[in-house]
């Protein structure tokens, strides 16, 4: 099985993704194109990574997953690079991204891409990553269109951040029902609670609790669920993010986390233990 993924910040209007998918299976019929995301913000490099790293275990070991997100050349971004990472392939332009998603783990091999002058002088950043897709896809060998290297670039910016008694994330992505998810994980949450109380702060506003599941809104009070519609909660969802919600928010009838509680990308929440 040779599965491809996509996950770029191109949308759905132009003619970009579907042209993507033709080029692949009209030199790899036999591979299947998988869409993660489109939608992905403009350039929005954690965005990205946090829609990766939130789905990519989902698929079978040798999937190949091409990031489309912010892939230009530039003096910021000096090459396109492919590793392999948890028995996974990653295609992107070293932007930040894989860095942040591989995190404190070290891929197991990483290149960066030296197949450019194989190609049209025509040739896009697509067609690029679209080349090396194929190849892995087929069973080749990254230090056949790379040369080995030993560090990804480095991402500070928006990092969480630890002390004694306070975690310190930002609101990285606003997801379909408008609610917020943070960087902060459940892993960082337990090591740093200790059992200890703790409040969730944002915006001059709190919550003391975070619930396994969004109904648990409701748990140990006397009042329907259907009363608590606009109530604002926290969980740790299923990618282990900390995630600020209204529940059973509807952004275009009566708002959500993002609008009601005016929480955008990059604003600070922090959880104080006492």
């Amino acid at each position: 099985m040779s599965i491809i993924t996509l996950t770029t910040d191109y949308g759905l209007k132009d003619h970009f993704v579907g042209a993507l998918k033709g080029k692949i299976l009209t030199e790899f019929p036999e591979a299947q194109v998988i869409d993660i995301s489109h939608d992905i913000d403009p350039f929005n490099i954690h965005e990205a990574t946090y829609i990766i790293r939130s789905s990519y275990a989902s698929f079978p070991k040798g999937t190949v997953h091409l990031i489309g997100v912010d892939i230009e050349i530039s003096k910021e971004t000096a090459e396109h690079v492919a590793i392999q990472w948890n028995d996974h392939f990653f295609i992107c332009a070293d932007n930040g991204i894989l860095s942040m998603l591989t995190d404190k783990i070290i891929p197991q091999k990483m290149v960066a891409i030296n197949i450019h002058d194989r190609l049209p002088s025509d040739a896009s950043e697509l067609d690029i990553f679209k080349t090396v897709a194929i190849h892995l896809s087929k069973g080749g060998l990254l230090n056949v269109i790379g040369k080995e290297i030993t560090s990804l670039k480095e991402v500070t910016d928006l990092k969480p951040t630890v002390t004694e008694n306070q975690l310190k994330g930002y609101v990285i992505y606003s997801d379909h029902f408008g609610n917020v998810v943070t960087n902060i994980t459940k892993k960082m949450f337990l090591e740093h609670s200790r059992g200890r109380a703790y409040e969730i702060r944002f915006k001059n506003r709190f919550i003391k609790s975070i619930f396994a599941k969004y109904s648990d809104v409701g748990k140990d009070r006397n009042t329907s669920l259907k009363d608590l519609e606009s109530e604002k909660l926290a969980i740790f969802n299923d990618a282990d993010f900390l995630e600020i919600a209204i529940y059973k928010s509807n952004p275009k009838n009566f708002g959500s986390a993002s609008s009601l509680l005016g929480l955008s990308f990059r604003d600070t929440v922090t959880i104080d233990f006492f």
